[in-house]
């Protein structure tokens, strides 16, 4: 599948009868809570296969995960997937490996959120996206919101950190 900035690959609430594996591109997740507020709370990057907690049993998606630029993504039915689980059980240690993988990266993702100040932040958020965009802006992907929500700071203190860039 080939998913265009702006499209949906799963919504929240979706009961998540594919997963998907990410060959190309990025993928913002985002949650609504119930006091409406959005929160952006994951990046899927090429190599990964998703929704993570729907990996070794189905459940219904957690967020809704929105193409950040062009991205292709391999659907893989559910029922497929569980099948092979339970047929080739070697199987779970390369799901072990995914997960491993995923925890390294909310690790450095952390490990971002607790440097320095603000700037530095953004510019680790910076240098990590640039892996994975192909020279498109940061701006270009995220809202200001989205990028704070990334590093832990309120928005007017993107459009300051942005415009001190420029």
């Amino acid at each position: 599948m080939i998913l265009h900035k702006g499209e949906v690959l799963f919504r929240q609430g979706d009961d998540c009868q594919y997963l998907y594996k990410v060959t190309s591109g990025l993928f913002k997740v985002t949650r609504l809570h119930e006091n409406g507020n959005m929160v952006l709370f994951n990046i899927l990057y090429p190599g990964e296969v998703v929704p993570h907690h729907s990996l070794i049993s189905p459940k219904e998606a957690h967020g809704t995960a929105v193409a950040m630029m062009r991205s292709v993504v391999e659907a893989i039915p559910a029922a497929e997937w569980y099948h092979q689980l339970q047929e080739n059980p070697e199987k779970a240690l390369d799901i072990a490996v995914l997960l491993q993988e995923k925890v390294r990266f909310m690790q450095m993702r952390i490990d971002h959120l607790t440097v320095g100040n603000p700037g530095e932040r953004l510019e680790l958020l910076t240098r990590w996206m640039n892996e994975y965009a192909h020279g498109t802006a940061l701006t270009d992907l995220l809202t200001q919101e989205e990028i704070g929500q990334l590093i832990g700071v309120r928005r007017e203190t993107i459009n300051r950190l942005v415009r001190g860039m420029n």
